[in-house]
């Protein structure tokens, strides 16, 4: 059986949520109404998957979330949300969220997401995917007469820095508040954009290429 914790404050939303799940018989969902329940089970119990809402009274979802990443880094969690997420997306991300659920998803497409995040994959709907935006920094490189242009994106440049200080994964996860695996995905990332297999490889193409912070020329130099 595959436990499941869920928290939302409206009660309708609450109940059709959780009979929708059930209604695959391997799923088995645990209800907290309010923010402070959510704690309660957190903290005495673990579950194979979390579904939190966005906004709760006086704990949100993003609070929730860190407090589940703390105690399991690994811990897989699912935000369910009526509202657009553009505002919020980064912080979700960097908390250690896996995914979102609309609140108007229907059954099939609740059990799509809640299998895809069990297997450590995420799916995002249109709707959501238009309101994302990122912060990228280019740099370019010479081809012979061509040019190319590779770019990191914000957190890839976090990360980058803080692993070119000689910081662990468990260092920089806990200087930049994600999960040890969010700075693995990062680090994955980071490697096959500038194609190379290590972190001293893809500091010194970074610096070839003017992509991290002028702080890590500076203390290089």
């Amino acid at each position: 059986m595959i436990n499941i914790l869920l928290v939302d404050d409206h009660p309708s939303v609450r109940e059709g949520t959780k009979a929708m799940i059930e209604a695959d018989n391997q799923y088995q969902v645990t209800l907290a109404t309010s923010g402070e329940e959510a704690i309660e089970r957190i903290e005495s119990s673990s579950y194979d998957l979390y579904i939190f809402d966005l906004f709760i009274d006086t704990i949100n979802g993003i609070d929730l979330t860190k407090r589940v990443i703390a105690k399991d880094a690994e811990a897989n969690v699912l935000i369910m949300t009526g509202f657009d997420i553009e505002s919020h997306f980064n912080i979700l991300m960097e908390a250690g969220a896996g995914g979102f659920i609309s609140k108007t998803a229907s059954k099939d497409q609740l059990l799509t997401a809640i299998k895809c995040a069990l297997r450590k994959e995420a799916i995002l709907p249109i709707s959501f995917l238009q309101q994302l935006r990122q912060i990228e920094f280019k740099g370019v490189i010479n081809d012979g007469d061509a040019k190319s242009g590779i770019s990191l994106n914000e957190k890839e440049q976090q990360v980058l820095y803080e692993a070119s200080l000689g910081k662990s994964n468990k260092e920089i996860a806990q200087s930049l508040m994600i999960s040890q695996r969010m700075v693995e995905y990062h680090l994955t990332k980071i490697f096959g954009t500038l194609n190379v297999s290590s972190r001293g490889e893809a500091v010194a193409k970074a610096r070839e290429l003017r992509l991290l912070p002028r702080e890590v020329f500076t203390n290089n130099s």
